[in-house]
């Protein structure tokens, strides 16, 4: 069933999605900043932050955010699949720090969480979606 050129269970999907980016954003925002700010530089604070959200992610992700999609599938390969996701999106989150904290902008540590939050969540979903998940 359509609603508005969306299927029902991608909507679903896309609402679950958006509820647990939102918690996982909020934890590495939390985990990110206070460490690029006063700890370490920013792009070694996006490796841990990312990693703290991916051990989290993943359990919510395939369990609640889309459950009943696809296949039954190999766990292993899954979590393959899925690391390779997050670290696209990881990518673009270091790639986002380094640009906006870096030698070119040398911007405030939290610029970088704009595109963090706006960008890398509806890249990875589609990726998560088709292509892990599916």
């Amino acid at each position: 069933m359509k609603e508005g050129g969306v299927d029902s269970q991608t909507l679903g999907q896309l609402i679950r999605f958006g509820i647990v980016g939102l918690a996982l954003t909020g934890l590495y925002a939390a985990v990110y900043w206070p460490l690029a700010t006063y700890v370490l530089p920013p792009v070694v604070a996006v490796v841990i932050a990312f990693g703290v959200a991916v051990s989290v992610g993943y359990f919510l992700h395939s369990r609640w955010s889309f459950r009943g999609h696809g296949k039954a599938s190999d766990g292993g390969r899954t979590q393959a699949k899925f690391f390779g996701v997050q670290s696209f999106g990881m990518a673009l989150n270091f790639a986002f720090t380094w640009i906006l904290t870096g030698p070119l902008f040398h911007g405030p540590t939290w610029w970088p969480l704009v595109p963090a939050v706006l960008i890398t969540p509806f890249a990875t979903f589609a990726l998560n979606r088709y292509w892990v998940f599916g």
